[in-house]
């Protein structure tokens, strides 16, 4: 859990070490979906004792990164007793704002959340560790829909290492692979 929450400081920090206000990082692999940042004076070596920590919060098991818009930073993780848990944090001062946990039972290989959320709009979307893919209304914290992409597409056993999704939205969209159908992508 430590690791996590060093993690999710570190990209953060490096995120924003030099601008007061950065450029959103929506989505895996940051707005464009390119992992190219168009911020400038973004540290190319860092300090003899690191990048400045902006911030750390105590959060649950998880591998997947933090998406961040407009001032807030969505984080998916998880706890084997209460299920997975999406985080809603203020990016200038760490404090979280809200969560919505919900029941995702059972144990896999190297247990955590391991897909980085999407914010489009009023929603923020996450897919967690047994394959439950949520819409969250930001403003109401609830879930606006939920479906499992490994037993409501033809599931049969959860892989031991579990499922890795990142959802994709484009325009009135989403996007995420059906990972029980065979390998295909749905459009949600």
């Amino acid at each position: 859990m430590k690791n996590y929450v060093k993690l999710g400081s570190l990209i953060i920090s490096l995120l924003f070490i030099g601008s007061t206000f950065a450029v959103d990082w929506p989505q895996y692999l940051g707005p464009n979906r390119d992992s190219i940042s168009s911020e400038k004076g973004i540290l190319r070596t860092w300090p003899q004792a690191g990048p400045e920590v902006l911030w750390t919060a105590t959060v649950g098991r998880g591998f997947g990164g933090p998406a961040v818009k407009a001032g807030k930073v969505y984080l998916l993780d998880r706890d084997d007793q209460v299920g997975e848990t999406m985080r809603c944090f203020d990016l200038s001062n760490g404090k979280e704002l809200w969560n919505f946990a919900y029941n995702a039972p059972g144990t896999v290989m190297f247990p955590g959340s391991r897909g980085a959320p999407v914010v489009d709009g009023n929603n923020v979307y996450s897919c967690g560790h047994n394959g439950d893919l949520y819409c969250i209304d930001i403003n109401t914290h609830k879930p606006v829909w939920n479906k499992n992409v490994w037993t409501d597409f033809g599931g049969a056993r959860l892989p031991q290492w579990a499922i890795t999704q990142c959802p994709l939205i484009y325009g009135r969209f989403g996007y995420c692979s059906l990972a029980g159908a065979s390998g295909r992508c749905g459009c949600l």
